[in-house]
């Protein structure tokens, strides 16, 4: 009889341990988070690098903006529909965003496509992103990720996304 409550003992004890070890690798507090290295990928920095001196002092550009933040769910039929709607933009965001420096309106969203844009998972994610962009009429800038930029062929292309030239009239 005194093995039982020995072994009952230890098994609880045991119990008791893992607990505990259990909460304190998930932080005291319940905050199992730990600071990131940094905001940006290399090649992100590198290209926000360029971009910044691209769009020079007449507009500000951010990163990492969830797109959530951009654009918002209109009133639906439901509020499930509109949750469902929701939470297909909550967890996503844009690379970059350009904005004018004296209101911080948006004018311009930033894609830096690297390889991983060729995967057909994340070709749906770019369809429905640029599918967002194109309901909201935003215009979206689809960069491939390169080791180095041209700061005029990158002025040139932001210049063409936020001011793109007047459809011509057919004759």
């Amino acid at each position: 009889m005194t093995w039982l409550f020995i072994i009952l003992f230890v098994v609880f004890a045991i119990f008791i341990f893992t607990e505990v070890a259990k909460q304190q690798s998930d932080n005291a507090d319940g905050f199992p988070y730990q600071k990131s290295k940094s905001l940006f990928s290399p090649a992100e920095r590198s290209f926000l690098g360029v971009l910044e001196q691209a769009v020079g002092s007449e507009h500000r550009v951010f990163g990492k903006v969830r797109i959530a933040d951009v654009a918002s769910v209109k009133s639906l039929s439901s509020r499930s529909a509109w949750q469902r709607a929701f939470n297909r933009i909550s967890a996503k965001h844009f690379d970059f965003i350009i904005c004018k420096a004296s209101d911080l309106s948006i004018v311009c969203a930033i894609e830096l496509d690297d390889k991983s844009h060729q995967q057909s998972k994340r070709k749906v994610r770019d369809n429905f992103v640029s599918g967002v962009c194109q309901a909201i009429s935003l215009p979206l800038l689809q960069v491939p990720a390169e080791h180095a930029y041209s700061l005029q062929e990158l002025q040139a292309k932001v210049s063409h996304a936020i001011n793109p030239p007047p459809p011509t009239v057919g004759t």
